[in-house]
């Protein structure tokens, strides 16, 4: 039997559920942009993650089942952000200042807390060549860009159907 493992790391899209902090702190600044909301209530900023585009990392997974031998693969990216700096990237891609909208909630502070995650890919670099495309920053700006536009089709619908219901 020809048997691969793959440990991902957090991987990130738009289409990531809105219940991860990434989509949290993206849909957020989006919201706060279109005047949807106010505020994003949020937990440790100071928490680091090793975060990358699940697109790359779908693609490394594509070439680990093109080895000749199955082999176990870390995929991550090897770098840790904050969650500070997670929200000051998305914040500023919306145009605003993340310091103005942004509050800390004691109640969404994790229990068991791990203050850092990181990966180490460096197998799949020297075994496979592979390198994730994507830079954390431009998978943050990809993810507000894509909550900016969905939003706003939400809003445009929302408004056709209240023309038409007469509102």
């Amino acid at each position: 039997m020809f048997a691969v493992s793959g440990i991902l790391f957090n991987h990130e899209s738009p289409r990531r559920g809105r219940e991860f902090v990434t989509r949290k702190a993206t849909e957020g600044a989006a919201r706060i942009k279109l005047g949807l909301a106010d505020r994003l209530e949020l937990g440790n900023l100071g928490a680091k993650r090793d975060w990358g585009y699940a697109k790359d990392y779908v693609e490394m997974m594509w070439h680990m089942l093109q080895q000749d031998q199955p082999d176990d693969y870390v995929i991550a990216t090897g770098e840790t952000h904050s969650v500070q700096e997670l929200v000051e990237i998305a914040f500023s891609r919306a145009g605003l200042n993340w310091k103005d909208h942004v509050r800390t909630n004691p109640d969404l502070l994790r229990p068991a807390e791990v203050d850092l995650l990181v990966g180490d890919p460096s197998k799949a670099r020297r075994k496979l060549g592979w390198e994730p495309k994507v830079k954390f920053k431009e998978l943050i700006e990809l993810m507000v860009d894509a909550d900016l536009e969905r939003l706003r089709q939400d809003k445009a619908r929302s408004a056709m159907a209240d023309s038409r219901a007469g509102k």
